[in-house]
């Protein structure tokens, strides 16, 4: 699936994020440092709706599931380093 825009960090804000795009007919790709939330994400969009949300495994993954000209938007937990 080419995807319209990816979103890379999968916290509170980052889930719901995208999610809120996917539901207003944004096809998005989703990519976390750790893989489970990827999963949760994916399962999430699946349950609210089959929402068009793709998850991906590696950065390599994600970046060529994004079509051309790529727009990411990258979130990072706020907190201690």
């Amino acid at each position: 699936m080419s995807c319209d825009v990816g979103l890379y960090g999968l916290a509170v804000m980052g889930q719901n994020f995208a999610l809120n795009m996917a539901s207003h007919g944004f096809k998005v790709c989703v990519g976390n440092r750790s893989h489970p939330k990827v999963d949760l994400t994916v399962n999430r969009a699946e349950r609210e709706g089959n929402l068009p949300l793709v998850g991906s495994s590696s950065v390599e993954e994600f970046v060529s599931n994004l079509s051309k000209p790529r727009k990411v938007i990258i979130l990072v937990q706020a907190g201690k380093p």
